[in-house]
């Protein structure tokens, strides 16, 4: 079968691989799109410090199920549309004892750890298949990304008396715009992308800030009467934002960080007391998260093909991957079809 390997730095490569053998209690998919996410692309650049290359990069699939094993629940059928749980988790760490395996100390995930889904075939314990035919296989290449926004709002404790400023309008960030907005909170988006912050004001903010043109802090003072954001979610991973985050939440207020910044960073640690604020990490997605998104992509009120900057084969990933390096801010999500 055909596969996606990132080699090195700034390098892929197009390979024929065995197709995977099905095992009694996995499920043979067969991809239709990957996304490539911001980890592949860190992959691609040679900033990702969690991965051993080669690998096969892609964890952000839209699939169908091709065949079951024999001790496969019978409600998984070949001909469903799917997509992937793509963690996994050891059921013995700290955080699944507390039922939180989506930050399982040992967690793998597809295409990061170990190899992903961009390839025409893929094997995976049944546990970890999502299904719904309501929902296109192309749709379903969304669901992984926009749940780790969800997530995080879940993580904030987001209510309808909240005023929540999101940190970056990529496919993250707009997840947790969306999130906020249909829990009823004010959402404030924040990127340096016109057609990003356009976007994001589409799905569900009240307010977006252009950070390259105007002052967040003032924008942000201005917009809450002095008071600050209820809840900030840091979703770009820059010291920055991360920054940013203490100083423009209010006191009292709730920090989410879902960015990894690559660099240490200095911090006003007095805010930390003085506001007393709740400062939380949040990783990856819970299988609530995964429905939510779904009940959400099934209302048709999302511009979805807004969100997919260009569908590629193949062969044209090594080109995709390299446009977007040279044009970050222009590329929103990038689908390869298999």
């Amino acid at each position: 079968m055909k596969a996606i390997q990132i080699i090195a730095q700034g390098k892929t490569q197009l390979i024929d691989m065995p197709k995977p053998k099905l095992k009694p209690r996995d499920v043979l998919l067969k991809i239709g799109y990957v996304g490539f996410c911001g980890s592949d692309l860190n992959t691609f650049r040679g900033l990702n410090p969690l991965v051993k290359l080669p690998v096969i990069p892609g964890h952000e699939i839209g699939a169908v199920i091709e065949a079951v094993g024999n001790q496969v629940p019978a409600d998984l059928k070949p001909g469903m549309h799917a997509t992937v749980n793509p963690y996994t988790s050891c059921g013995q760490c700290t955080a699944c004892r507390n039922s939180r395996p989506n930050a399982c100390e040992f967690n793998q995930t597809l295409g990061v750890q170990r190899n992903g889904a961009m390839a025409e075939f893929l094997v995976v314990p049944w546990e970890k298949v999502i299904t719904d035919d309501s929902l296109s296989v192309r749709d379903f290449a969304l669901v992984e990304p926009m749940s780790v926004g969800f997530h995080a709002v879940s993580r904030a404790a987001v209510t309808d008396n909240d005023t929540v400023l999101v940190l970056g309008c990529g496919m993250i960030g707009m997840g947790a715009i969306v999130r906020a907005a249909l829990r009823g909170a004010k959402v404030i988006a924040v990127d340096v992308s016109p057609q990003k912050l356009a976007l994001a004001k589409r799905l569900g903010a009240s307010y977006t800030i252009d950070s390259s043109r105007e002052d967040l802090h003032e924008r942000v003072a201005e917009i809450t009467h002095g008071f600050g954001a209820d809840v900030v979610i840091e979703a770009v991973g820059r010291p920055e934002t991360y920054t940013a985050s203490i100083s423009e939440v209010a006191f009292t207020g709730r920090v989410v960080y879902i960015g990894y910044a690559k660099e240490q960073i200095p911090f006003e640690t007095s805010y930390f007391v003085k506001k007393e604020l709740d400062i939380r990490g949040s990783r990856n997605a819970l299988p609530t998260d995964f429905k939510a998104v779904m009940e959400y992509l099934k209302r048709g009120t999302c511009p979805v093909d807004e969100l997919i900057t260009a569908i590629r084969t193949p062969e044209e990933a090594q080109t995709a991957l390299e446009k977007w390096v040279a044009q970050p801010g222009e590329v929103f999500r990038i689908l390869v079809r298999f």
